[in-house]
């Protein structure tokens, strides 16, 4: 099932307002979102990283970490009027523009 950012706001709020109850506030919510991004972190640093993977990090799955941190950032946007296809499309404009030659000119780059 493909979904846009649109339609994935409107199924959060429809789940936040029926399974959900109600909303976190946006305090807590911004909390939740860096413990989330906390796990995401964890994962990637054992999957890409140096670290070793502990008992407790094993079966994590890193689609579901990051959905975890979509998940509370649609909650966020949500809750402060943000529609997320305009804000993504605007910042698609301005990193075209500001970055239009920077990351080809950028030697570090070319060796990858």
């Amino acid at each position: 099932m493909e979904i846009t950012l649109q339609q994935a706001q409107q199924q959060v709020n429809d789940w936040i307002k029926t399974t959900g109850v109600r909303y976190f506030s946006e305090l807590t919510n911004l909390g939740i979102l860096m413990e989330e991004v906390g796990e995401l972190s964890r994962l990637m640093v054992r999957l890409y990283g140096e670290q070793s993977f502990k008992e407790s990090d094993k079966g994590k799955d890193l689609g579901d970490e990051m959905a975890d941190v979509l998940w509370v950032l649609l909650c966020l946007a949500n809750q402060t009027g943000v529609d997320l296809t305009a804000a993504l499309k605007k910042n698609f404009e301005k990193k075209t523009i500001r970055d239009a030659q920077r990351h080809q000119q950028n030697d570090k780059l070319k060796d990858m």
